[in-house]
């Protein structure tokens, strides 16, 4: 089965409502011309607004960063999956690196999110990566079968075939750095095969699974080539048009 490549630009803590309008703007109208491949962003909460008015009507999604696994309460500072489809988002990305190292978030929080995301109308985008140390350890596969399946474990199958999983080496991320092709494609074909052994037949045949970490237009290509890598989590390549478009290309090529 052929499935669709999607490539995602997760904005982190960059670009103000005013920037990230001028980005998304930019964008809609360098990717006017893409063929057969999904783009969805992730501005910061605050620019979200700006953005969705900005690529309305170009077919770029937009996504939040970080939801609470309750709709409404005393949770100061998180966002509510309900409030966000309310906005207009359709992604939610769970589980990012950055949320498990410097905010604690656990396995089980990750799981709690990816349900509450599709009870509320999200797309969950759910990340997971090993560290440098449990990659020299020999624990690759142990550690994001346990995290993919802490996602996944409550989910149907119809439910589960609507995730987006990025797997993000953290040793990757943000370090010049990138896993080979050979080693990502290693990683994607394992977390293919998990998904073939506990559910029917589509839902790993269907599911996407992306690359993340020092993704850049020089890699980018390789990458995607992989059989089964179906897409990008893009950093910092994605708070440039052009860099963007170019990462965008090579999916569609």
């Amino acid at each position: 089965m052929t499935r669709i490549p999607l490539i995602a630009g997760n904005w982190k803590l960059n670009l103000g409502p005013s920037q990230a309008r001028a980005l998304g703007a930019e964008l809609a109208q360098a990717l006017a011309d893409r063929r057969d491949t999904e783009v969805a962003i992730f501005p910061t909460a605050l620019s979200i607004p700006a953005v969705l008015g900005a690529v309305k009507g170009s077919g770029i999604t937009v996504g939040v960063q970080e939801i609470h696994d309750k709709d409404t309460g005393a949770y100061t500072g998180t966002n509510s999956a309900h409030f966000a489809r309310e906005a207009g988002c359709t992604w939610a990305l769970i589980g990012h690196s950055e949320r498990r190292q410097l905010f604690a978030e656990t396995d089980e929080a990750v799981g709690r999110k990816a349900r509450a995301a599709l009870q509320a109308g999200l797309l969950p985008m759910v990340c997971i990566g090993e560290t440098l140390e449990q990659r020299d350890a020999g624990q690759v596969h142990a550690v994001v079968t346990r995290q993919l399946s802490a996602a996944l474990g409550t989910l149907r199958p119809d439910e589960a075939v609507t995730v987006a999983i990025a797997y993000e080496p953290i040793w990757a991320i943000g370090t010049g750095r990138t896993a080979s092709p050979e080693q990502a494609q290693e990683v994607h074909a394992a977390l293919r095969a998990w998904l073939r052994d506990r559910y029917p037949a589509f839902v790993a045949e269907q599911t996407r699974i992306l690359y993340g970490g020092s993704v850049k237009p020089a890699n980018a290509a390789e990458l995607l080539g992989q059989p089964d890598i179906d897409g990008a989590l893009v950093g910092g390549a994605s708070l440039k048009a052009d860099s963007f478009r170019a990462i965008v290309q090579a999916a569609s090529a």
